[in-house]
């Protein structure tokens, strides 16, 4: 009788291979997604230490806040301010899109404190390019800057009308400037990708033009935070680059969240007549505007 089992030793190790190129085929936000939301029920958001003194909130997800060995540059930003003359508080949250912070009130928080010539920085997108519903953990909103919405059935059987990210970020940025805040919209920091030449590849570029005309639209400042960071990497080695990621892709070390942070500085000081430079503490001034 013909026995099919020397065949089938013959194509396991295919079997293997073509189950490891389905795995690589995935979309990456597909792994992203396994992320875990922060729970911070028992954690009390940061507050302003002095209260006469201006504010500059920060709102964002885990590449701005996170937990050891990884770290986001709202952890290192409050360096290069002087305490004497603004409070810096990040209220930034891991596993947040702009629809999350959003819903759940972590915006109105905000908004609640702000008083006028306060400052607020918002960057968002790492947990927006998902889809609206579960398969993102209802996470991802509806692409692009417009009304367009989506309306998903939670697991509770209620409905949420998801709207577009530009959305939340120009709801965001008006409600923050009807308060008398100033508003910068920061495109995300950069992933790491790297091309055949081992040089950086910046992504982000719909995501980027897309905060640009939020900003525009609400009278906002717009730092292109992405380009700011990728020209740095432009300057380094890969291997470098690389250690400045605590995981495969996104996350950044303590080296990688200073580095940013550091951009994003140098990105506040180029804004028109440089309104925070008084502000700065001396590590502060000593960053050059971007150019």
């Amino acid at each position: 009788m013909f026995s099919l089992r020397p065949l089938l030793r013959l194509l396991a190790p295919l079997s293997v291979l073509a189950t490891f190129a389905c795995f690589a085929a995935l979309p990456a936000r597909a792994a992203e997604d396994e992320r875990p939301v922060v729970k911070d029920s028992g954690v009390a958001p940061e507050k302003p230490a002095a209260g006469s003194l201006p504010t500059l909130w920060i709102a964002g997800d885990s590449t701005v806040k996170s937990n050891a060995p990884q770290r986001g540059w709202g952890q290192d930003l409050a360096r290069f301010f002087d305490p004497a003359k603004i409070n810096v508080v990040n209220r930034a949250i891991g596993g947040r899109s702009s629809r999350t912070f959003y819903t759940e009130g972590r915006w109105q928080s905000i908004l609640d404190e702000l008083k006028p010539g306060d400052w607020v920085l918002v960057q968002f997108g790492h947990n927006d390019v998902g889809r609206p519903d579960a398969s993102s953990k209802f996470r991802g909103s509806v692409k692009g800057i417009g009304d367009e919405t989506e309306t998903v059935t939670k697991p509770d059987g209620g409905t949420e009308v998801v709207q577009s990210y530009g959305w939340y970020l120009k709801t965001m940025a008006r409600s923050a400037r009807a308060k008398g805040a100033n508003v910068v919209l920061l495109s995300p920091v950069p992933h790491k990708r790297f091309d055949a030449a081992g040089k950086h590849v910046r992504g982000w570029d719909e995501w980027r033009g897309w905060v640009a005309a939020c900003a525009q639209a609400e009278g906002a400042y717009f730092v292109d935070l992405c380009e700011l960071v990728s020209r740095g990497y432009d300057r380094l080695p890969q291997a470098e680059i690389e250690a400045f990621f605590a995981d495969a892709r996104t996350h950044t070390t303590e080296a990688g969240s200073l580095f940013n942070a550091r951009a994003l500085v140098s990105g506040l000081r180029a804004l028109p007549r440089s309104p925070l430079d008084p502000a700065l503490s001396a590590e502060g001034r000593e960053v050059a505007p971007a150019r």
